[in-house]
């Protein structure tokens, strides 16, 4: 039985809440469960020094937790002056993850920021942050394509989704909590796209090594849960 009475392949609640900021071209504040997730996208009229005159542009993101995003108050790394290696982990990720679905050169030599910052952790907060990344960057695009700077569907080639999946108490199980995550005993990350193509998979073994046998139990519930975040994006911009 896991921690939260869950089947093994069900997820938790998802929910994504457009234009969250006032401010921002595109936004959305996802939530996994008791992760929440506030994603920004930022517009810039100019691409990284070494993309100049190349005609493409460049998709990009940030990540951070706030202090009391998880149980004990943690210090701003902005106060430490450096980003910690995870932080760096997780952004690029992000950052690959949307450019994967992107033709950068339909998208002209401009930038778009992602800015995932965690409100409250529990568990799935990088595959949240790429889940809930793509719906701001869709209204992002959007924005763009109502001044007539772009067409979105030349832009955006499909949908990408991310989920964690992993042996918890011998068991593989999608979705895992935090509870399960500190525990379980195999931890992966699964990136893909609507079309069902493979972006990235992080996976570790903690202790006891998996089985390919495993790790195929693991990537079927990974797409299923995928085609299902997927379907929930669809419904979050109709």
């Amino acid at each position: 039985m896991r921690p939260s009475g869950r089947k093994t392949d069900q997820m938790r609640k998802v929910s994504f809440e457009r234009n969250f900021s006032k401010h921002a071209e595109g936004s959305c504040l996802v939530k996994f469960g008791d992760t929440h997730v506030l994603c920004t996208a930022s517009l810039e009229e100019k691409t990284p020094p070494w993309l100049r005159n190349s005609g493409k542009g460049w998709i990009t993101a940030e990540y951070g937790m706030l202090p009391r995003a998880t149980g004990e108050r943690m210090k701003r790394e902005a106060a430490s002056g450096k980003q910690g290696g995870r932080t760096q982990e997780i952004q690029r990720l992000i950052g690959r993850s949307l450019r994967a679905v992107v033709d950068l050169q339909a998208l002209g030599e401009r930038q778009i920021t992602l800015d995932c910052d965690v409100i409250q952790a529990d568990g799935g907060t990088r595959t949240a942050s790429i889940t809930g990344g793509w719906i701001a960057l869709y209204d992002c695009l959007k924005w763009m394509e109502n001044r007539n700077m772009i067409k979105t569907d030349r832009v955006l080639k499909d949908h990408i989704a991310a989920i964690s999946c992993g042996i918890f108490a011998g068991q593989p199980v999608i979705d895992l909590d935090y509870l399960e995550d500190s525990s379980a005993e195999t931890d992966a990350n699964f990136v893909m796209t609507g079309a069902g193509g493979i972006v990235e998979i992080q996976g570790t073994a903690e202790g006891t090594p998996f089985s390919e046998e495993e790790f195929t139990t693991l990537m079927h519930l990974a797409k299923n849960g995928i085609a299902e975040l997927v379907e929930l994006q669809k419904q979050a911009i109709a």
